[in-house]
């Protein structure tokens, strides 16, 4: 494990922002953080970053607990945006890369590739203050990348851009995996989440409520519900299927017929498929697996 956290606590005033959090992220991972506004996930990827300590609980980092130069190997690009508006782009971008130990050739070369992959070479002697949000936003993407880190932290990294930029931002963000980073990101867009994501936690109410592999994860929370397509007779189909299904929907299309079906015990889709497929021609048979949008909201809506 790169990263581990283990029975964080966090306190402010009075309100508890972590109860005993404990998270676990594999080396060369895509690690989604999940959870509503207010959840926990910003305060703790602070802790994680050292900008405030935990009450309790413990954070490792490549198999020892976190020291403070470890600072040097993560990479954190926080929701707030940090950039000092009256500087100029490129030498704002120069001064974050010397501060991360980059030599002035080096800093400038690689951030010189990274404004022309991202096309906003134009705007290195523009003021900050010039920039829109998803400019702003890329320029902080890679000052926080620059300098290769072994951990990567996104909080929101796809706030205030559009669908091409965001794609443009996965591209890398998957790039940057193949290379070996870890990645951990807080986000709302499930899509997002599904698409790039190995691994979650969602948080709620300062917890860890749910954590693991994510396709894994969205199986376990299946219904046991398939929707098949067919061509035949649905009065036998419904004859054979016998007591252990329900009949959820059932509608007739141009070319074909189609039912979904739950099944009340849990049994292989092989068991089903070998009781209809005697007497009907299947075209499509496919098991509904649940969004992890679909599952955020119901345990979000369970855990009120």
């Amino acid at each position: 494990m790169v990263l581990r956290t283990e029975n964080i606590v966090k306190q402010y005033a009075c309100h508890l922002a972590l109860d005993n959090v404990s998270i676990e992220v594999p080396q060369a991972s895509i690690y989604g953080l999940l959870g509503p506004n207010g959840a926990g996930k910003t305060t703790l990827l602070r802790i994680i970053n050292q900008i405030t300590a935990p009450d309790s609980g413990e954070v490792y980092f490549d198999g020892r607990k976190l020291q403070e130069n470890d600072v040097y190997s993560i990479g954190y690009l926080p929701e707030e945006r940090g950039l000092y508006k009256k500087m100029k782009v490129g030498e704002q971008a120069m001064y974050f890369a010397r501060l991360k130990g980059l030599t002035k050739h080096d800093a400038e070369k690689n951030l010189r590739e990274w404004f022309q992959k991202f096309e906003i070479q134009a705007w290195w002697n523009k003021k900050v203050e010039e920039l829109s949000k998803g400019m702003a936003q890329k320029v902080q993407f890679i000052i926080t990348i620059l300098h290769n880190p072994k951990l990567l932290i996104f909080d929101e990294p796809f706030s205030g851009f559009d669908p091409v930029n965001v794609k443009l931002l996965k591209t890398e963000i998957l790039n940057l995996k193949k290379q070996g980073a870890t990645i951990i990101f807080s986000t709302h867009n499930m899509a997002s989440v599904e698409e790039i994501c190995d691994y979650i936690t969602l948080i709620n109410k300062s917890k860890n409520v749910l954590s693991g592999q994510i396709d894994e994860i969205r199986h376990n929370y299946g219904d046991n519900v398939f929707e098949i397509d067919y061509r035949g007779e649905t009065d036998k189909l419904k004859e054979n299927i016998g007591d252990n299904y329900l009949i959820l929907d059932s509608s007739e299309q141009k070319f074909f017929r189609k039912i979904k079906i739950k099944a009340t015990v849990k049994e292989a889709r092989n068991t089903l498929l070998s009781r209809i497929i005697k007497d009907v021609e299947i075209v499509n048979f496919n098991e509904i697996i649940p969004s992890m949008n679909d599952i955020f909201i119901k345990l979000v809506e369970e855990n009120k």
